[in-house]
């Protein structure tokens, strides 16, 4: 099997085709992702909260990270991987080079770093010395003490401006990739129109390049679901067959739907 490039997420923006992306965390589950087609996982801090049982993503090290990177690349390793850099670990260009370099290391792709504009010094300095990276804006879950939340972002003009300028930053300082979480669809759909780099939304509506949703979320086994996840297990009643729907809702626009959105 063909390795799974970024010039292939780039293709699939220029044909304006849309794509699924998950959350994973071990080797099993990323071997039935893949074999079902998605070819694109992240290993997310979320995995505080979804495994260790957290309740928030700001206990994760570097460690748990590159420990479950192995085993998601054992299980999948053709797929294209993305590995969250956990909180304080990017704090400095200098701090970002070792803690980026072990994740690449125990096999990502890329790594993901939450925050705007004050991030282009080290977007800059990382793709320069090969490690590609992931921007994240909305809501970031590591900030969650200066949100006072997890709360939508961007909802009003000034903040959805500042958003957006970030964005527009990050890409030219040399993100590849962006997530953006918990906004607007309205300002989800601006900011990808506005960059030439695939755009990734989980609560940001049907109008960005592609979907992620945390596996937990998408398989129901999250005690209470946000409102923006589906569960898509309890449409099928096979691990397998709810995969294969959210990949095709996903890429036909059906998910996210209005319900599962934020205006």
């Amino acid at each position: 099997m063909k390795p799974t490039t970024l010039a292939d997420l780039s293709q699939l923006k220029k044909e304006k085709r849309k794509f699924a992306t998950i959350t994973a965390y071990d080797a099993s589950f990323a071997h039935l992702f893949a074999e079902q087609g998605i070819n694109v996982m992240l290993i997310g801090d979320s995995l505080g909260m979804t495994v260790q049982g957290f309740d928030s993503t700001l206990p994760v090290t570097v460690e748990d990270i590159s420990y479950h990177t192995r085993n998601v690349r054992a299980g999948a390793p053709h797929s294209f991987l993305i590995a969250d850099m956990p909180f304080m670990s990017y704090a400095t260009p200098e701090q970002s080079f070792d803690n980026a370099a072990a994740l690449m290391r125990s096999g990502a792709n890329m790594v993901k770093i939450e925050g705007g504009d004050w991030l282009c010094d080290t977007v800059k300095m990382l793709t320069e010395r090969a490690v590609p990276v992931c921007g994240h804006l909305g809501l970031t879950p590591q900030s969650v003490n200066v949100l006072g939340g997890y709360k939508v972002q961007g909802r009003d003009e000034t903040s959805a401006q500042k958003l957006f300028n970030d964005a527009i930053a990050l890409e030219k300082a040399g993100i590849q990739l962006l997530v953006l979480e918990c906004v607007p669809t309205g300002l989800a759909q601006r900011v990808t129109e506005a960059l030439e780099i695939p755009v990734i939304g989980i609560g940001a509506g049907n109008m960005t390049d592609g979907q992620i949703l945390v596996m937990h979320d998408a398989l129901g086994i999250t005690a209470r679901l946000p409102k923006f996840a589906k569960d898509f297990l309890k449409e099928t009643g096979n691990v397998r067959d709810a995969v294969r729907l959210y990949i095709e809702q996903v890429e036909s626009g059906i998910y996210p739907d209005q319900a599962h959105s934020f205006n």
